[in-house]
């Protein structure tokens, strides 16, 4: 018997471990799945630009009535007067630097159109200063003729002493009533 007690015994065994490597396994934990992490972008701050300097906002003088027109060309220094010798119609240096600048700013503003008007002081007869302004008038005229205006923009006309600037009989009166003036009369 001991032979089938041993034989028993050999089949226990055997069948034991095939028991126990056939058991089944635990499954193996399953990792829940996970929605992939969005990407992490850096953070990011809203940096607000230094405040702008602030921007002088100049309206188009185009826009401008006529006499904001020619005030606006005054003040800026952009259109202005010669001034002449007494009894005298020729242009001085420094009237036809003047000349030169209204010429420019006509060359820029195309459409502009001026009257000349020439002045006189209160000496002389009205006759005589008539003719003097008109004389005034048109060698500024002529100048800013040679320097590329056209003359259809350019108009002539003489107040002689009849429009006077300044009233007082004095010389730096006079010298101010000596002048061709320039007046915008079309944009």
């Amino acid at each position: 018997m001991n032979r089938k007690w041993t034989l028993a015994v050999c089949i226990l065994t055997m069948a034991a471990l095939v028991g126990v490597s056939c058991a089944k396994k635990p499954p193996a934990p399953v990792e829940k799945e996970m929605a992939p992490a969005p990407p992490v972008e850096p953070e990011t701050r809203e940096i607000e630009p230094p405040p702008a300097a602030p921007v002088d906002v100049k309206p188009d003088p185009m826009s401008f009535e006529i006499q904001q027109f020619n005030e606006w060309a005054r003040a800026e220094g952009l259109i202005g007067d010669v001034y002449f010798d007494f009894d005298k119609y020729e242009l001085k240096p420094n009237a036809r630097d003047r000349l030169a600048k209204n010429a420019k700013f006509m060359r820029d503003y195309p459409s502009v159109q001026v009257n000349i008007e020439g002045h006189c002081d209160e000496r002389g007869t009205n006759e005589y200063n008539i003719a003097l302004g008109d004389r005034r008038a048109n060698a500024a005229a002529d100048y800013l003729g040679s320097l590329g205006v056209t003359g259809s923009r350019m108009r002539t006309v003489s107040f002689g002493e009849e429009a006077p600037a300044c009233r007082e009989s004095s010389e730096a009166c006079w010298a101010e009533n000596r002048r061709a003036r320039f007046v915008i009369t079309a944009k």
